[in-house]
């Protein structure tokens, strides 16, 4: 599987798809609403995966001054092709894909971004038990390790209260300004409570489901109070159990992993997450087990290069490689 950010459409169309399709892969793109020419793109191999659904995801919200960006990502929901049942929804993978706002400035479009996103997967993974099928998060999240959008999304938490908004994705390290994050984040009528969930009516889903796939029998004023709790909270949740795949610094000094270099900044922004309640080692233990990855460099090694991009490697980013375990 492979997730792609900036991907120009007209590079993909006439080069990238189809280098990828004769290596045996079926590619799903989204390009960036507005005027920018690039997208995200998630591929894979129909040898290896069924396609069972690909969702493009819009962060642009028409009149809403906080998600007025143009950044998109793509979810989809595959089944590994080895025999298992086609019916067993437990089998599935969901795999999403994105690239974030680069602004460092403004890290609350950033989460209200996020928001839309883990509402998605959440959507689309979740199992009838309540629980969710194994997710790998992929992406340009332009946000660096331990910062609080980072803590968010490997926690399923971020107390948000007087945080200033330059420092949720510690891109910065003295964040100009001082505007502190206000409660709610994002507005009522985007749908999303604040534990990352649809809570609105979606047109692909009539009424929204408990837990267990029957009918919530919601009113208005139901609603209307459960946004009135949100408001009142400075807290954000999601129930994903996500980690990364990397550590973020090298062995045996220390020194911080990079997967971006260029005149503005040196660190890591990108990532693979996983979802990590599986329990290899309990009888019936489902989920993603990591098994290795590709190694990084750091900065020192970075710069006897002259940075990123150079001659032997044409972006400003590093690829990063994970291989997982599915365990069912």
């Amino acid at each position: 599987i492979l997730c792609l950010q900036e991907v120009q459409e007209d590079h993909y169309e006439n080069q990238i798809k189809p280098a990828l399709q004769a290596l045996g892969y079926q590619c799903e793109y989204k390009k960036r609403t507005g005027t920018k020419p690039d997208g995200c793109a998630v591929t894979f191999k129909p040898s290896r995966f069924s396609l069972l659904s690909s969702t493009p995801v819009e962060f642009y919200r028409h009149g809403d001054t906080l998600l007025d960006r143009d950044n998109v990502g793509m979810v989809v929901l595959l089944q590994p092709n080895n025999g298992v049942i086609q019916s067993d929804p437990s089998s599935f993978v969901c795999v999403a894909n994105t690239h974030l706002l680069y602004n460092p400035r403004r890290g609350d479009i950033k989460l209200a971004q996020l928001a839309i996103l883990l509402a998605e997967i959440g959507r689309l993974s979740r199992l009838p038990d309540g629980s969710n099928n194994p997710v790998v998060l992929c992406g340009d999240f332009n946000s660096a390790p331990w910062s609080p959008l980072y803590r968010f999304l490997t926690t399923g938490c971020l107390e948000y209260q007087g945080m200033q908004i330059g420092m949720v994705s510690g891109q910065e390290t003295s964040p100009k300004g001082h505007r502190l994050l206000t409660s709610p984040i994002w507005s009522h009528s985007l749908g999303i409570s604040h534990r990352c969930q649809y809570e609105s009516k979606r047109t692909d889903e009539p009424f929204p489901s408990s837990p267990t796939g029957e009918m919530s029998h919601l009113t208005v004023e139901d609603l209307a109070t459960k946004a009135s709790a949100a408001s009142n909270s400075s807290r954000i949740e999601h129930s994903l159990k996500l980690q990364s795949s990397y550590r973020h610094r090298l062995m045996p000094d220390g020194r911080p992993e990079i997967t971006t270099c260029h005149s503005r900044t040196a660190l890591t922004v990108d990532y693979i997450l996983y979802s990590s309640d599986a329990s290899p080692s309990l009888p019936g233990g489902r989920g993603l087990q990591l098994l290795g990855r590709l190694s990084l460099v750091g900065q020192s090694e970075l710069k006897e290069v002259n940075g990123l991009p150079n001659q032997h490697h044409s972006s400003d980013h590093l690829p990063l490689l994970a291989s997982f375990r599915l365990l069912r």
